[in-house]
C-alpha cells in the first residue's frame, strides 16, 4: 500500500496573524469613522477622502498577505508601512493647522500600529524597532515638534511591537527545540524497532555461522571468524545508532514541523497498527501463541478468547518468542518451558517459565554492555512500546520466569511499527 505522510506543524505565531488581520480591519473602520464624524472641520476633506479610499482598498485587498508569515513578504511590508507614513504626512495637507496643533489624530490613526506589528511578527524585535523608529520620526515631522501626546503614542507603539517581536522569536526557538526533541524520540524508538528486527534475524544467523564454522574447522572456521567480526560490528551499530538531523519547516517563520511516515495496513491483519476504537479488529492472543506449544513447551490458556488490539498481540507474541528462544539457547535443547496466559479485567498477563539453570546475577547488565540486547530490546523494548511491562525473575539453579503484562485499553505506540515478524527471537543474554 502507498505510504502516507502525516505533517504536524507547530506554530505559536499563527494566532497572532489572525489577530493582526482583525486589528487592521477594525482600525481602518475606526479611522474612517473619525473622519466621517468631523469631516466638516477638515481644511481639504477631499484629500482625506482619497486617502481613505486607498486605505480601505489596500486593507481589504491585502488580507491574504497577513494570513501567515509566508505570504507576508518584505515587499508587502515596505508598501504597507509606506501607506501608513504617507497618511501621517498627508494629515498636515488635509487637516487644519490649529487642529493638528491641538493634538487631533493623524489620518491613519491607530491603523499605523498594525503595519508596525506586521514587521514584529514577521521579523522579530529588530524589524519592529526599525519600523517603529520610522513611524516615530514621521510623526514628529508631521507635528513639527515632539509633543507629550506624540511621544506617548510613539513609545507605546514602539514598546508593544518590540515586545511582541521578542515573544515571537522566543516562540520560534521553542518550537524548533520541541520539534528536535520529538524527532530524536521518534528516531530513537525507530532505531530500537530496527534493532529488534536485526537482532531477531541477522544477528542470529551470524552467531550460528560463527559457531558452526568454528566447530567444523578448516575453511569453515575462517568463514565463522568473518561472521563473528561482522556480528560484532553490527552489534556496535545497533547499540549505538545514528539520530537523523531534525527536519524543520521549509519556511522557518511558519513554525517547526515534524513529519511521520505511516504505512497503511490491512486492519484485519494482526500486524496492523492499532487504531482508535480497535475493538472491532481485536485479535485472539491464543491463536498466535498456539504454534509455540509442543513437546517441550506447555501452553495454558483461558477457555474464552483473549482479545487484544492487533499491534499489542503482535508485539506480545514476539516477546514470548524471544523468551522461548532464550530458553532453547541458554537452558539447553532438553529444557522444558511453560506459557501461562491470564486474562484479568484490566490487563493480560503472559508468563514464560523454564526449568533451566537460571541467569547468574549481573549477567543481563554485562550482556547489554556488550551489545547483546535480546532481553532489553526483544522483550522489554516491545512491551514498553505497547504500554506494558516485562519483569524477569531468575535464581541460579531454579530456572527463569518472564512475566509480561499489557493493558487491555488500546494505546497508540510511541513510534511507528512496521515489523511483520510475529516470532521474535532473542540473542545470547
Amino acid at each position: 500500500m502507498p505510504k502516507r505522510e502525516r505533517v504536524m506543524r507547530m506554530s505559536v505565531e499563527q494566532p497572532l496573524w489572525r489577530a493582526l488581520t482583525g486589528y487592521r480591519i477594525l482600525t481602518m473602520l475606526y479611522a474612517i469613522g473619525l473622519f466621517v464624524s468631523t469631516n466638516d472641520e477638515f481644511a481639504r476633506p477631499w484629500v482625506a477622502i482619497a486617502y481613505y479610499a486607498v486605505l480601505a482598498v489596500w486593507t481589504l485587498a491585502t488580507l491574504p498577505r497577513v494570513a501567515n508569515a509566508a505570504n507576508c513578504t518584505k515587499g508587502f511590508l515596505a508598501a504597507d508601512l509606506a501607506i501608513a507614513l504617507a497618511g501621517i504626512l498627508l494629515t498636515r495637507v488635509a487637516d487644519a493647522p490649529e487642529r493638528i496643533d491641538g493634538g487631533n489624530p493623524t489620518l491613519p490613526s491607530i491603523w499605523t500600529a498594525g503595519a508596525v506589528l506586521a514587521f514584529a511578527i514577521k521579523g522579530g524585535w529588530r524589524w519592529a524597532a526599525f519600523a517603529s523608529t520610522l513611524v516615530a520620526a514621521v510623526n514628529i515631522a508631521e507635528r513639527g515638534a515632539p509633543t507629550r501626546d506624540t511621544v506617548h503614542n510613539v513609545l507605546l507603539v514602539c514598546i508593544a511591537s518590540i515586545a511582541i517581536g521578542y515573544v515571537v522569536e522566543v516562540a520560534r526557538a521553542s518550537e524548533r527545540t520541541l520539534a528536535r526533541a520529538l524527532e530524536i524520540e521518534a528516531a530513537t524508538r525507530e532505531r530500537e524497532r530496527l534493532a529488534r528486527d536485526i537482532h531477531d534475524s541477522v544477528l542470529q544467523v551470524l552467531a550460528m555461522v560463527q559457531r558452526r564454522g568454528t566447530a567444523l574447522g578448516g575453511e569453515a572456521a575462517e568463514l565463522g571468524r568473518l561472521a563473528g567480526e561482522q556480528e560484532i560490528a553490527l552489534r556496535t551499530l545497533v547499540s549505538g545508532g545514528l539520530v537523523p538531523v531534525s527536519r524543520v519547516s521549509e519556511d522557518a517563520a511558519q513554525g517547526a514541523v515534524v513529519r511521520a511516515v505511516e504505512e497503511p495496513d490491512d486492519p484485519h491483519d494482526p500486524n496492523a497498527p492499532d487504531e482508535p476504537g480497535g475493538e472491532a479488529h481485536a485479535v485472539d492472543l491464543r491463536a498466535l501463541l498456539a504454534p509455540y506449544a509442543g513437546a517441550k513447551v506447555t501452553l495454558s490458556e483461558p477457555g474464552a478468547p483473549v482479545r487484544l488490539p492487533p499491534l499489542t498481540v503482535r508485539e506480545l507474541t514476539a516477546a514470548v518468542g524471544a523468551a522461548l528462544d532464550n530458553v532453547r539457547r541458554h537452558a539447553g535443547e532438553n529444557a522444558r518451558a511453560w506459557i501461562l496466559v491470564e486474562d484479568e479485567p484490566d490487563e493480560v498477563i503472559v508468563t514464560v517459565r523454564d526449568d533451566g539453570p537460571g541467569i547468574p546475577e549481573g549477567r543481563l547488565a554485562q550482556a547489554e554492555g556488550e551489545g547483546r540486547l535480546g532481553v532489553a530490546l526483544s522483550i522489554r523494548g516491545r512491551l514498553r512500546d505497547i504500554g506494558g511491562t516485562a519483569d524477569l525473575i531468575s535464581v541460579p539453579g531454579q530456572g527463569t520466569e518472564v512475566e509480561l503484562k499489557v493493558p487491555k485499553a488500546p494505546r497508540k505506540p510511541k513510534a511507528p511499527q512496521h515489523s511483520k515478524d510475529v516470532r521474535g527471537k532473542a540473542e545470547k543474554r
